[in-house]
């Protein structure tokens, strides 16, 4: 598996199918984005977060070249703290350790590139695979804001969570 950064006319297709019911687009953008997606809504968007949060828009990919997963990544200048929004796995893919290999790549990347000493990403608490799938990673749970987003007759809770650098031993 490899990340590189998201092409609008290469990855676009792929990632749009990903998101294929209201409940998965709801867990993943938090409706920050009307359901369905379109092309022009989803890049109006990544622009938007571009130009206020610095965020840049990656796919993982498999060796053939084919996108597995989409993450978007900033980190901020002030407290070095990178931070991971909408990440989202091929739903063909969920279970089988994609979003584990993804993840780890992108921490590298936080790590190693961005020189981030920590990364945070947001989580619905009712997201209970992705949650499992970061804490496998290293994630651990900083704090939890009750009943946050209205989901048809649901309220959710978002949880915050965090993962530090870890010294290399020489």
């Amino acid at each position: 598996m490899r990340i590189r950064p998201y092409i609008p006319n290469k990855d676009y297709e792929s990632v749009s199918t990903w998101i294929n019911d209201e409940r998965i687009h709801a867990l993943w953008c938090a409706n920050r984005l009307p359901y369905p997606i379109t092309q022009q809504s989803f890049h109006n968007f990544l622009e938007e977060i571009a130009r206020e949060w610095t965020d840049s828009a990656y796919v993982a990919t498999e060796d053939n070249g084919q996108a597995v997963g989409f993450f978007c990544y900033s980190i901020n200048a002030n407290d070095n703290i990178g931070f991971l929004k909408f990440v989202i796995v091929d739903n063909t893919k969920r279970g089988k350790g994609y979003g584990k290999e993804m993840l780890r790549l992108a921490l590298q990347y936080a790590f190693q590139i961005t020189g981030a000493e920590a990364v945070q990403l947001n989580v619905f608490h009712e997201n209970a695979a992705a949650k499992h799938c970061y804490e496998k990673v290293g994630f651990v749970e900083r704090k939890i804001d009750k009943d946050v987003l209205p989901y048809k007759d649901e309220l959710w809770s978002r949880c915050n969570m965090i993962t530090y650098k870890q010294e290399e031993k020489i």
